[in-house]
């Protein structure tokens, strides 16, 4: 067992990274079915002909609208996923939890679409969908800090990389905790997943300009 005066030896981080590349694997695995499992859900048009076709795709166009907004926020976790954990060479017990919890919410993505497009209770379903977007945000923005926190990842790890990591889940935090609301008022509160993010990616690119003239 080493102590905070022994060093690792070769072998012991050799394990230690072998263990995070293979938390890496699964959860490329988990994102990859809970995508898989969106797509499963998509409505096929009916019709025998192609003016029939036609007119059952556009009366599915919010399954198809649902699919592509969860698709990019599905991809939006796992490219933020795969920007930070590149880094990472080893794990403790919290980083571990709190990565299966974001996967759970992922793999909670494409229920919480078929949800969301259904009928009736509008306000419940919407909810719904951006309480589990807020909370999968909030576990990877925890994941960042105790990545952070504990030291776990290379030394030539970028300092700014764990700054936005926390600027992005903000973007998506406001637009989807400000959406909630605003369905109350319209069934277009979904463009606030939109604007909020570019709001934060503007003031992100003018922190970095700041930076870079200091």
């Amino acid at each position: 067992m080493t102590t905070l005066d022994q060093p690792e030896s070769n072998s012991e981080l050799e394990v230690r990274a072998i263990a995070a590349e293979r938390l890496t694997f699964f959860a490329d695995a988990v994102i990859a079915i809970a995508v898989t499992l969106l797509a499963l859900d998509l409505p096929v048009p009916a019709g025998d002909t192609n003016g029939e076709m036609l007119r059952s795709a556009v009366e599915h166009r919010d399954g198809y609208l649902a699919f592509g907004i969860s698709f990019l926020v599905i991809a939006s976790h796992w490219r933020n996923h795969h920007r930070v954990f590149r880094y990472v060479t080893r794990l403790d017990s919290r980083l571990t939890t709190l990565t299966l919890g974001w996967l759970f919410m992922l793999v909670i993505t494409p229920f919480a679409t078929r949800v969301i497009t259904g009928n009736g209770a509008f306000q419940f379903r919407f909810g719904f969908y951006s309480i589990v977007q807020v909370v999968a945000v909030v576990l990877f923005a925890l994941m960042s800090r105790e990545i952070e926190r504990k030291g776990l990842s290379r030394p030539d790890t970028p300092t700014e990389m764990h700054a936005h990591t926390f600027l992005r889940p903000a973007g998506f935090t406001s637009g989807f905790l400000l959406s909630i609301p605003v369905s109350f008022l319209t069934s277009y509160s979904y463009v606030c997943w939109i604007i909020a993010p570019m709001v934060v990616r503007i003031i992100r690119r003018a922190q970095d300009r700041r930076a870079a003239q200091t």
